[in-house]
């Protein structure tokens, strides 16, 4: 199954790319790696705000990084030039969990996008990571995160 397939059999419509919201690009190429830049979670089209540990849930931050994991792989389709065919390896994820001073679970709130990942890429979707809890993201998201790719 292709990953347009395995997206249109998850229900997934990707979104028009998001623009920056400071002085930076949405993606940079070096060679076959494409970084691409943080995106922060949303829901509804508007900043998905709240803390973890706080207000939102373990299980609403995993859907909070799901659909950060959604506009990621907009961002990379834009990146690989319209066909997300070209993506070789999702190599890595950095996670950073909005999150109360004794909040633990960032790992699983990142597991959200991690999953999203290997079912729409399957093996190649596998990638290394990092989940941190900070005191605070830009605009109050409870979630943000960014991508490494290798592309073919």
């Amino acid at each position: 199954m292709s990953v347009y397939e395995k997206l249109k059999a998850l229900n997934i419509e990707l979104p028009a790319v998001a623009t920056p919201a400071a002085a930076y690009v949405m993606y940079a190429q070096t060679g076959n790696t494409v970084f691409i830049s943080g995106h922060i979670a949303k829901q509804d089209g508007k900043v998905w705000i709240g803390q973890l540990g706080k207000n939102i849930t373990t299980e609403e931050g995993k859907l909070a990084a799901r659909a950060v994991a959604v506009d990621l792989i907009a961002t990379l389709q834009a990146a690989c030039g319209g066909d997300l065919t070209r993506v070789k390896r999702i190599v890595k994820l950095m996670s950073l969990v909005n999150s109360t001073p004794d909040y633990t679970e960032q790992h699983l709130v990142t597991n959200g996008a991690s999953e999203l990942m290997v079912e729409v890429f399957g093996d190649a979707g596998k990638h290394a990571r990092s989940a941190f809890g900070v005191a605070q993201i830009p605009m109050g998201a409870c979630v943000e995160i960014e991508l490494i790719a290798e592309l073919a």
